[in-house]
């Protein structure tokens, strides 16, 4: 047997019977509400979510504003009960797989399941880098965590997400630095009554939904406690940097160099090149003669071998 979500689409029994016993737990009449709804033939069909459609001559900021709508009619979960399991450590791929899966049963979803879901709903925007930003804040005796994907096109940093609250979630690209957006979440928690504690910043996604690499969830996570007001704006700007460069080098040409020391045959490396001379490979240890000719090589390496 299984169940049906909004869309009318299948859904295995065990998510559901989760669900259902939480309802039971905490409602004074939970079974028998259960019961009621399980049996009930005549409920209002509840609108199903468009996934965005773009033009290719939509902006960014008009599709980036799409998506967030569709994430936010999603709606936010507060059953208590994650209908999605997300492992950080399972690779790209799969986490795409799960998205599409959340497009197709249309359940009410959390900040992480946002996450993912913003990552697959951007991935054929190639001009956008898109980032993992985490929080830890505190509150009136306990620690709380959030998370958003963080965003930047042509230069300006927003965000996308979900959260209880209106100011917690989705941030239009308009930001000219990494830290006037933190420093605008910052502030968002400080209306919340919430001291913002710690923030974790990943690295760039691909835009491959194929690929096997697993995100890198906090490549750099800052300590509000250990960190002046100064030197977590440089922190949070070194890292916006560190993003900018590790792109670069992702889009450039491959490495010569690299490229040279793999190619050990090359007949261009003759023994008169000035790049075998130079290469790390062909350097002798002090007082070692070079060979006379290259009709020696073959026994000097053989003895480099042996030794």
């Amino acid at each position: 047997p299984f169940f049906v979500n909004r869309g009318g689409l299948p859904v295995d029994e065990p998510t559901w019977e989760r669900m259902w016993r939480h309802v039971g737990r905490i409602h004074p009449e939970g079974d028998r509400v259960a019961q009621r709804i399980r049996g009930a033939a005549d409920l209002p069909k509840i609108p199903i979510p468009s996934v965005p459609v773009f033009q290719p001559s939509t902006p960014i900021p008009e599709r980036l504003e799409a998506v967030q709508r569709y994430i936010r009619e999603l709606q936010y979960n507060h059953t208590g009960t994650q209908f999605f399991e997300i492992k950080k450590s399972r690779p790209l791929t799969g986490l795409m797989d799960l998205a599409k899966e959340m497009t197709k049963e249309a359940l009410p979803i959390k900040c992480l399941e946002a996450v993912i879901l913003g990552i697959y709903l951007t991935n054929n925007m190639t001009t956008l880098d898109r980032f993992p930003i985490s929080f830890k804040t505190y509150f009136s005796g306990n620690y709380f965590r959030h998370i958003v994907l963080g965003v930047n096109f042509g230069g300006r940093y927003g965000a996308l997400g979900i959260s209880r609250r209106e100011e917690l979630m989705y941030k239009a690209p308009v930001f000219r630095t990494l830290s006037e957006l933190i420093f605008d979440f910052e502030e968002a928690y400080r209306r919340c009554w919430h001291t913002l504690k710690k923030v974790k910043l990943g690295h760039c996604v691909s835009h491959d939904p194929h690929s096997v690499e697993q995100i890198e969830w906090k490549r750099s996570v800052l300590d509000l406690d250990k960190l002046t007001r100064e030197d977590f704006r440089k922190e949070l700007e070194r890292h916006a940097r560190d993003m900018r460069l590790k792109i670069g080098k992702g889009t450039g040409p491959p490495s010569p160099t690299k490229d040279r020391k793999k190619d050990v045959s090359s007949p261009q490396r003759g023994q008169a090149s000035p790049h075998r001379r130079n290469s790390r490979g062909d350097r002798r240890p002090s007082g070692e003669k070079k060979p006379a000719d290259s009709k020696a090589m073959p026994d000097l390496n053989g003895y480099q071998i042996r030794v």
